[in-house]
Parts: structure tokens; sequence; C-alpha cells
């Protein structure tokens, strides 16, 4: 993701703009990020996908039901370790 400080988004602001069209750019002020400039696609997509996800409390017991009976590949058991 490109970045740019506060005062080089002020200097290049059309450039930024352009910028943020094809590629979220984040803005950091004192080293550190403080927004993201995306484009109204890239945004309204992102609202979109949040709005997909759902709590697990909301889950069908179907669905609690086979998550609880799903196996991981042993290939990637280290990952448990990840969740402690």
């Amino acid at each position: 993701m490109a970045r740019v400080s506060s005062l080089e988004f002020q200097r290049r602001f059309g450039e930024v703009q352009h910028q943020a069209q094809r590629e979220p750019v984040e803005i950091t002020r004192h080293g550190r990020r403080e927004f993201v400039l995306m484009s109204a696609d890239q945004y309204d997509w992102l609202r979109a996908a949040a709005q997909r996800s759902h709590a697990t409390g909301s889950a069908l017991d179907i669905v609690v039901d086979a998550v609880e009976r799903a196996e991981i590949d042993p290939e990637h058991a280290s990952l448990d370790e990840l969740l402690k």
C-alpha cells in the first residue's frame, strides 16, 4: 500500500487522489498511520463485504455441527498454537 505523510498529501493532493483511485493510500502523521484514502468503489466493496460477514452466534445449528466435526489437515496442525 502506498504511504505519504500528511504534509506530502497536502502538497501533492491531486497526484495522491489519482493514486488512490488505483490503490488505497496511507496518510501518516509523525510516522504513524492516521488515515487511508481510497476510491469510493473500494470503500463500497469493503462496506458490502462487512455486511456479508455474520457473527458465529447467529450461525445455523447445522453449520455449527459441521465446524465442530471438521478436522484440520495434519500439515496445518501447527496453526493451533496461534490460537493459544
